[in-house]
């Protein structure tokens, strides 16, 4: 298989090419992590489907552009099944979600392909519809101001751990059927799992473990009382000859879970504090949300995920033939990862990319993927954007950010992009 070079070396001219455009952006550093958007343009204009070697160890390409992003995302012969991956003896199990597979939960919807990918999605799809989320629109309300009830006299607050992380596991819970009780547990779980390096050593697995046994169980008991949620509709689904086996009961309710409320922390955590750091914008939607008015919430939860969204990296796919991408020859069983960051600051399909406009309107972003792994919860999510941020900008006008930008951390990981922390400060000075 063919390569590129490291971060850091010059990569080669072949004879009559044009020459090299110097050495490439260092990528998946701290300093990286805290601003990709400089490299993401460099390998967009140099090398716009690049294969480098990940922190993992395992090689992949890169691909930048956003015409071969979505021409990618929707090719078939690229497969989400990790079994097309020719993965070297160093690189086993390193795809994916981490203790995913010894807790055997592979066979999820960002992991097949049809025709159970079909299946599968048409069991979940009704819980996502706009009417069926509208429903959920006063819950979602509720939660919202609930947290903001509990940090409000303080005055100050982390935005991620007291408000944009809870929110969306609470009401992901309610959804899946969760009890209220064990709830807590489910916010302990999908703590560890979002620090990714930053908990203790097989954190993360065990914490995939421990849920996966949670889920089992649930689905036990709610066996002997069904109710209207989506783990009841599950269960019905497979009773009335859908198939559905125990394992791809848990990790249907398990990648719901996941996929459910990290793409929801960051979509809060990071349009929060692109508002912040946007004061122009951020008082144009306060004076809107003061009229009454909806559209620029609308309009500009799409920019925010267009912007700095929640999912750097799309989940990985895998050549199952050779083909080609961008003009680059992808070898089967090669891993692609379809860069959403980049391909939505391409200037080749945004007007002034790396500017924040609210009011932006042909914004066909790639934030939630394109084709048939489009994110089935997209309509959850943006209720729950746009409530918790009008919420806040409505219950905290002056809400301002209470740390240098540059003492932000951002969390490690290859596919999400979110803040580890968001301190800010509120009401009089």
């Amino acid at each position: 298989m063919s390569s590129t070079p490291a971060p850091g070396t010059t990569p080669t001219s072949s004879p009559g090419s044009a020459p090299a455009p110097g050495p490439v952006p260092e990528l998946f550093s701290w300093e990286f992590a805290t601003d990709p958007y400089p490299a993401y343009a460099w390998l967009r204009e140099h090398a716009p489907v690049h294969r480098t070697e990940l922190p993992s160890g395992v090689e992949a390409w890169l691909v930048t552009r956003y015409a071969d992003a979505r021409q990618a995302l929707a090719d078939q012969r690229l497969s989400k099944n990790p079994a097309h991956h020719d993965e070297p003896a160093h690189a086993k199990g390193k795809t994916g979600i981490p203790g995913e597979r010894k807790a055997e939960l592979m066979t999820h919807l960002l992991n097949i392909d049809p025709p159970d990918h079909t299946r599968l999605r048409r069991l979940v799809s009704k819980a996502f519809t706009p009417r069926t989320v509208a429903e959920f629109a006063p819950r979602v309300q509720e939660l919202t101001d609930q947290l903001i009830d509990g940090f409000l006299e303080r005055g100050e607050a982390d935005l991620i751990h007291e408000f944009a992380f809870p929110l969306p596991i609470y009401a992901i819970c309610d959804l899946l059927g969760v009890p209220r009780e064990d709830q807590d547990d489910f916010r302990d779980w999908a703590g560890m799992m979002i620090r990714h390096g930053g908990g203790p050593r097989g954190g993360v697995a065990r914490s995939v473990k421990k849920m996966r046994g949670y889920l089992v169980e649930l689905i036990h008991r709610k066996r002997e009382n069904l109710g209207d949620d989506l783990i009841s509709g599950l269960i019905r689904a497979s009773d009335h000859g859908e198939h559905l086996t125990e394992n791809e009961a848990a990790a249907m309710a398990f990648i719901l879970l996941f996929a459910g409320f990290e793409t929801t922390v960051n979509l809060i955590g990071n349009g929060v504090y692109s508002l912040l750091r946007n004061p122009g914008e951020r008082e144009r939607l306060q004076a809107s949300l003061a009229a009454g008015e909806t559209g620029l919430l609308e309009t500009g939860v799409e920019e925010l995920l267009r912007h700095d969204g929640p999912v750097e990296v799309a989940t990985w796919r895998f050549a199952t033939e050779d083909l080609v991408i961008g003009g680059e020859r992808i070898a089967a069983g090669d891993p692609v990862l379809v860069v959403l960051a980049a391909a939505d600051r391409d200037p080749d399909r945004f007007d002034e990319p790396d500017v924040l406009d609210l009011s932006r309107r042909d914004n066909q972003h790639l934030g939630y993927g394109h084709g048939i792994h489009y994110c089935l919860g997209a309509p959850l999510a943006r209720l729950e954007g746009q409530t918790a941020i009008a919420t806040l900008l409505r219950r905290l006008p002056d809400l301002r950010l209470a740390a240098d930008p540059a003492d932000l951390r951002w969390r490690g990981g290859l596919i999400m992009r979110g803040l580890r922390t968001l301190p800010v400060e509120f009401g009089s000075r």
